[in-house]
């Protein structure tokens, strides 16, 4: 299938997945979250027997540990006294009560002793999978800075070695082998209250050529950079690469590629 069309097919699917999801229906209701940070919105699952829907369908509250993995409400050693016994977090945290911009300077100055761009980009990557509190208030600190870091030139070389560096999704994957099953593909992705989603084919991807399924870096970066410097809410965006194989010889042949091995 031509990327053109592919994509076509997607935008549908994507409306109706979204559209459905943002429909308020008797089994919804609508949370907010803040913990002190910016507050996020979420919504409950609707019921099994609701005609909307959707799997996996799941409510709990998020506490103890699984509150500190979890990348939304996490801020570090920033939970005071009475929010670490309120959410069973008392023991998992070193006793002292860290200010977020204390943390936001602790993390600069590891930045400050790392060498390489790829690397930082490495640890900044690896602070926004666990705490997006502490991640964007870094990043609009130092946004002149680090901007380079988070998107070009360092993303290039990212996407460049995506495959070798790939430790969790960051995104939604939509591959040829996905035809006719897009809108079930959609319904995969744990957020429903999508506003913009950033897409790619990875065939052009910042003057390095076709770089295929691994053009997903800077599909992420840009995500980031509309939260960073337009405010919105990073679980109101999605990333997404379609995967219609690569020309690149390098990357056909290379054992870390992570997308489909034939040409476009």
């Amino acid at each position: 299938m031509h990327s053109k069309h592919f994509f076509q097919v997607l935008r549908g699917s994507l409306g109706r997945r979204f559209q459905a999801s943002n429909r308020l229906t008797p089994g919804l209701s609508e949370r907010t979250f803040s913990f002190g940070l910016r507050p996020f919105s979420a919504w409950g699952s609707p019921r099994e027997s609701d005609a909307d829907a959707e799997t996996p369908w799941c409510r709990h509250v998020v506490s103890g540990v699984d509150l500190l993995r979890n990348p939304k409400y996490n801020k570090g050693m920033a939970f005071t006294e009475e929010e670490r016994d309120r959410l069973h977090m008392r023991g998992l945290l070193p006793p002292v009560v860290m200010p977020m911009e204390l943390q936001i300077e602790r993390v600069l100055e590891n930045l400050r002793n790392i060498d390489s761009a790829l690397d930082k980009y490495t640890h900044l990557m690896a602070l926004q999978e666990r705490n997006y509190c502490l991640f964007y208030s870094v990043l609009e600190k130092r946004i002149e800075e680090l901007m380079q870091i988070v998107y070009t030139p360092t993303v290039g070389l990212a996407c460049q070695k995506y495959g070798l560096m790939f430790r969790r999704p960051r995104g939604l994957y939509v591959s040829m082998q996905d035809r006719g099953r897009i809108y079930s593909l959609m319904k995969n992705w744990p957020e429903t209250r999508i506003k913009i989603i950033v897409v790619t084919d990875g065939e052009r991807i910042l003057g390095l050529g076709d770089l295929g399924i691994q053009g997903m870096g800077v599909a992420v970066s840009k995500a980031t950079m509309y939260t960073a410097c337009g405010g919105i809410t990073p679980h109101e965006i999605l990333p997404v690469t379609i995967d219609v194989g690569t020309d690149n010889e390098a990357l056909l042949e290379d054992p870390f590629y992570i997308g489909l091995r034939h040409r476009r």
